[in-house]
C-alpha cells in the first residue's frame, strides 16, 4: 500500500514469511517523523537492504493501525496538497501533486483495469 501523508512517504507491505510489516521509504527522515508523531513502537531505520526503497523499518500490524488513527485523527487541513508545501516544503508538494496528476488517467478505466 503506497500511503501520501504531511509526514512522509511509505510503501507498506508483509513480506512472505513476516508476522510483521515493513514500512519503506525514499527519505529516511520520513521514517522518523512516522516514528516521532504516530508510531514510537516503529523500529529503527535500516539502510540499504531491500530491492526498491533505499529506507525501511518493521512494525506490527495493531501498532501501524493504532498510529494510522491517530494520524487520521488529525486530519484538520482543507487542502492536502498545500497542508504538505506548508509542513514539508513545495518542493515535496510538487512530487505529490506531480503523482496525483499521473492518477487522473484512473478516470477513465473502468473495473480498474
Amino acid at each position: 500500500m503506497w500511503i501520501l501523508t504531511t509526514v512522509g512517504f511509505f510503501s507498506v507491505v508483509q513480506k512472505r514469511g513476516d508476522l510483521f510489516l515493513t514500512v519503506r521509504a525514499r527519505i529516511a527522515s520520513d521514517l522518523d517523523h512516522l516514528r516521532k508523531e504516530y508510531m514510537p513502537e516503529l523500529s529503527e531505520t535500516v539502510t540499504g537492504q531491500g530491492t526498491d526503497y533505499p529506507y525501511r523499518a518493521t512494525i506490527s500490524h495493531e501498532k501501524f493501525t493504532s498510529g494510522m488513527v491517530k494520524l487520521m485523527r488529525d486530519i484538520r487541513h482543507s487542502n492536502f496538497k498545500n497542508e504538505v508545501s506548508k509542513k514539508m516544503g513545495g518542493k515535496r508538494e510538487k512530487v505529490y501533486s506531480k503523482a496525483c496528476n499521473d492518477l487522473r488517467a484512473l478516470e477513465g478505466l473502468t473495473k480498474g483495469t
